[in-house]
């Protein structure tokens, strides 16, 4: 079997590069954070008696 000429090699490397950047963008703008679904966010937040020593 044949060896890849080298400029084949950097084609192949730009390609892989770009899908990997492209599926990693798509990925970080197509997800949508849900806002949290509590009326009143001030009973939500629980806060603790414990003190601490510094």
């Amino acid at each position: 079997m044949p060896q890849m000429a080298p400029l084949s090699w950097l084609l192949l490397f730009v390609v892989f590069s770009f899908t990997l950047i492209l599926f990693n963008i798509l990925n970080y703008f197509i997800y949508q954070a849900s806002a949290p679904s509590s009326p009143d966010t001030s009973s939500a937040i629980s806060t603790s008696p414990f003190n601490w020593p510094w």
